[in-house]
């Protein structure tokens, strides 16, 4: 018997694993939270097959997403992860990843966690929607241009709407999965 999943997640095996044991899965642990940030970060303007193709990069070139780390991060370890072709070399995205890695460490220090900070986006519950397969799943919500603006004022960057809301479906404060779907919450 084929599972049913969401039609997105058939593009590539990578995407099945992806979609079938990660995506919409609600996350509570900061390293994970942290690395899903960056990753939709440097997926802005991309396709996420290409991401996921170069995630196991990702975690060499960026210490395994250890925050504190990346927030020392100097002009020589830029230019190293600028030549470095298993990530996606934009120094816009490179320079972002090291802004938020000291971001989540300032929200971390006012909120106790970067969880219990980014979970009042959605009242700390996951939204549990559902689509009919078809249907257009918005690409931002209220949700996502709140959580959005906050984190641009706390110095935040690559954190539009968009990549918000991406982002809140990666992490499983909204469950995206169509209703079809063998991951749906019915």
């Amino acid at each position: 018997m084929t599972l049913l999943r969401c039609a997105w997640a058939n593009a590539h095996p990578l995407c099945v694993v992806y979609h079938d044991l990660e995506w919409g899965k609600p996350v509570h642990d900061d390293r994970h939270l942290f690395e899903m940030l960056l990753l939709e970060g440097a997926q802005a303007g991309l396709n996420w097959l290409t991401i996921l193709k170069k995630r196991e990069n990702y975690r060499r070139a960026f210490d395994n997403f250890d925050a504190r780390k990346i927030a020392r991060y100097d002009a020589r370890k830029v230019r190293r992860l600028m030549s470095d072709e298993g990530i996606v070399r934009n120094r816009l995205k490179v320079n972002a990843a090291i802004a938020n890695a000291r971001a989540f460490l300032a929200v971390r220090k006012e909120f106790g966690s970067f969880d219990r900070y980014i979970w009042r986006f959605v009242g700390r519950r996951p939204v549990s929607n559902r689509w009919k397969p078809g249907n257009r799943i918005p690409s931002s919500t209220a949700a996502s241009e709140a959580m959005s603006a906050d984190l641009l004022a706390r110095g935040f960057r690559f954190v539009g709407p968009t990549i918000c809301y991406a982002y809140m479906q990666a992490t499983g404060m909204v469950d995206d999965h169509t209703a079809d779907c063998f991951r749906s919450r019915r």
